[in-house]
């Protein structure tokens, strides 16, 4: 029965690749152990452009990066090679060095494989002791009930890592996407202002024409009634210089139109524009719709947590 875990534990530590004792033992998620040369000279271990490869056993996928060597498993390898090299040191080992008898036995409390004669002994008397075959059995189990929970966390590990990697990548996409958005929404704000702009200056150029027109038709009007000014007085200053009975006898009218004419004054301009620009408070504006988002965020978490 000895002999037959012996043979369980050979097969556990020979690599199913060149079918001897493992040597510096790597363990890959599918739970093979493979020797680190056989693993790396291995043609269908050649790692691909993605840094994957695959089980030469089970053809299961695996990252060099993230392989272990099994550190347990290369001491096992160990004491089988100590045993082959010296078969005799393991039947000794197996005997008890006070009273020569066989180790067939466990002791719970002190951990100790003793003979049967130890177990009758003071120093382990009323202790618990087990078959060593027993016992052997039950550390295996262990050993490889904590090996399948390892392989699971690990399982999560990678499903982890993965999904971590997702989130990277959809953190990615989505932030450019929001850049782009804002970015956008940002341009069409300067074409929209642009084209404020433009609608402006174009009413206050109409404007300014407007205003230019009627100045110069006032200045136009004052320069007739200047010119009829300057003829009055040439007219005026002519006559006097004329004799008495000229000047009584002058019956043109230009004397009583002289003394009634008055200067018209144009149509005044006014002073101001008729529409001042107003620069919008942007900032305020802003500030507004800043508030009004974080109202409406507000509300959308409220009605998520309703429907909860």
């Amino acid at each position: 029965m000895a002999s037959t875990g012996l043979m369980d534990v050979q097969k556990e530590a020979t690599c199913p690749v060149c079918r001897e004792l493992l040597t510096e033992p790597l363990s890959l998620g599918c739970g093979h152990c493979i020797c680190q040369a056989c693993l790396t000279m291995n043609k269908n271990s050649v790692i691909n452009p993605r840094g994957k490869s695959s089980c030469p056993v089970c053809g299961t996928r695996f990252s060099f990066e993230n392989l272990q060597a099994n550190k347990h498993l290369a001491d096992v390898v160990e004491r089988l090679r100590e045993v082959k090299l010296n078969p005799d040191s393991g039947k000794k080992r197996d005997l008890c060095v006070h009273h020569r008898e066989k180790l067939l036995l466990f002791g719970k409390e002190d951990k100790k494989v003793i003979c049967w004669v130890c177990e009758r002994s003071q120093e382990h008397r009323g202790h618990h002791t087990f078959l060593r075959e027993e016992a052997v059995r039950e550390c295996q189990e262990n050993l490889q009930k904590a090996l399948t929970r390892l392989r699971k966390e690990q399982k999560k590990v990678e499903t982890l890592e993965a999904n971590i990697k997702e989130d990277r990548i959809s953190w990615k996409h989505q932030i450019q996407t929001e850049r782009q958005r804002i970015q956008t929404g940002f341009n069409q704000l300067r074409r929209i202002l642009d084209k404020e702009e433009q609608r402006e200056l174009k009413r206050l150029g109409e404007e300014e024409q407007m205003i230019l027109d009627s100045l110069a038709g006032a200045e136009a009007e004052l320069a007739q009634q200047n010119q009829l000014v300057e003829e009055l007085i040439w007219d005026l200053e002519r006559r006097r210089e004329w004799s008495d009975t000229e000047l009584l006898q002058d019956m043109s009218g230009i004397l009583k139109w002289s003394q009634v004419w008055t200067l018209k004054k144009p149509k005044a301009v006014s002073k101001e524009l008729k529409m001042v620009f107003q620069t919008p408070d942007l900032s305020g504006m802003l500030q507004k719709f800043r508030e009004l988002t974080a109202v409406r965020a507000y509300w959308d978490e409220l009605e998520l947590f309703r429907g909860y």
